[in-house]
């Protein structure tokens, strides 16, 4: 072989080897990049969970608010219907005892 062979050979493998390199170099690059996008990807899923997180949290608690004003009002309710059972338990008797006075007075219940 002579030294033009020899060169050619060389030079042919010095291209080849660079090639490769590139290859490989730009698959460890798409590589990081696809990485990269992946974690940004997630980063993001991540932050708009939490959002959704803390909007139902606070969702949560305006509802409980709500709901324990709604017993409060329905222990009211129900205090005041227990009074008015009470009321007219006592006008009933009250008539009763009338009824029962005009009866014992001579006259006509009405």
């Amino acid at each position: 072989m002579d030294a033009a062979t020899v060169s050619a050979i060389g030079t042919i493998a010095v291209g080849l080897a660079a090639a490769i390199g590139a290859l490989v170099g730009k698959r460890g690059e798409n590589r990081v990049g696809a990485t990269g996008q992946v974690l940004i990807s997630y980063d993001s899923l991540v932050n708009q969970l939490q959002e959704e997180r803390n909007a139902a949290v606070t969702k949560l608690a305006e509802t409980e608010q709500r709901l324990t004003a709604a017993y409060a009002e329905l222990a009211s309710e129900r205090a005041d219907k227990a009074a008015l059972h009470t009321q007219i338990a006592e006008l009933t008797a009250e008539k009763a005892r009338l009824l029962q006075r005009i009866t014992d007075l001579g006259g006509q219940p009405p």
